[in-house]
């Protein structure tokens, strides 16, 4: 039986906890405070340190899902968190004034767990003609030298969330992402 660990990152108000707790099996852990500064025009609460949750696939195999706090503030999380992932599903809010600038800030932020592991991209907030769209951002990507899943996201849902999931292990090493992908696969049926 394998167990493995994903990491959810962005900016304050991407559907990190959100996501979690929409594929999670088991109720979620979450630390979030009441937001004392800037964002609190975004957002009542934010998330301190992290989010937790588990999937358990069908096969016995599970996915710890860890949200890293989307303040820069607290970004000594972010490596305490990433240490022993197999990848990062970067969440960005399409709503935001310059999302494609956030998008860069972190993966400058998680460039070497990025380097390591595979890297999938979750849109969330997306409105039609408004902001960029997927291929803005995957252009983006591949100026980096990335080409990875860009996917339109309702972190609200768990089809959407979990294809999102599917899309990370499907970069990663066959054997690894096949096993966890069927396991997901059957989940969804």
């Amino acid at each position: 039986m394998s167990i493995y660990k994903i990491i959810f990152a962005g900016p304050v108000g991407a559907g990190k906890t959100t996501s979690i707790a929409s594929i999670s099996d088991t109720e979620p852990f979450s630390t979030e405070e009441f937001a004392t500064d800037e964002v609190r025009d975004i957002k009542d609460k934010t998330t301190v340190a992290m989010d937790y949750g588990v999937m358990a696939l069908d096969n016995g195999e599970k996915i710890h899902l860890y949200g890293v706090p989307g303040q820069e503030r607290f970004g000594f999380m972010w490596e305490i968190l990433t240490e022993g992932g197999i990848g990062l599903i970067l969440l960005l809010n399409n709503e935001n004034e310059h999302p494609l600038q956030e998008m860069e800030f972190y993966l400058d932020s998680f460039n070497d767990f990025i380097e390591r592991t595979a890297l999938a991209v979750g849109v969330t907030r997306m409105q039609h003609g408004q902001g960029p769209g997927l291929d803005e951002y995957a252009v983006a990507l591949a100026a980096r030298g990335l080409k990875v899943p860009v996917l339109e996201v309702d972190g609200r849902k768990y089809e959407d969330v979990v294809t999102l999931v599917q899309s990370l292990l499907y970069t990663l090493d066959p054997g690894l992402s096949q096993s966890a992908a069927d396991g997901l696969a059957q989940q969804m049926e």
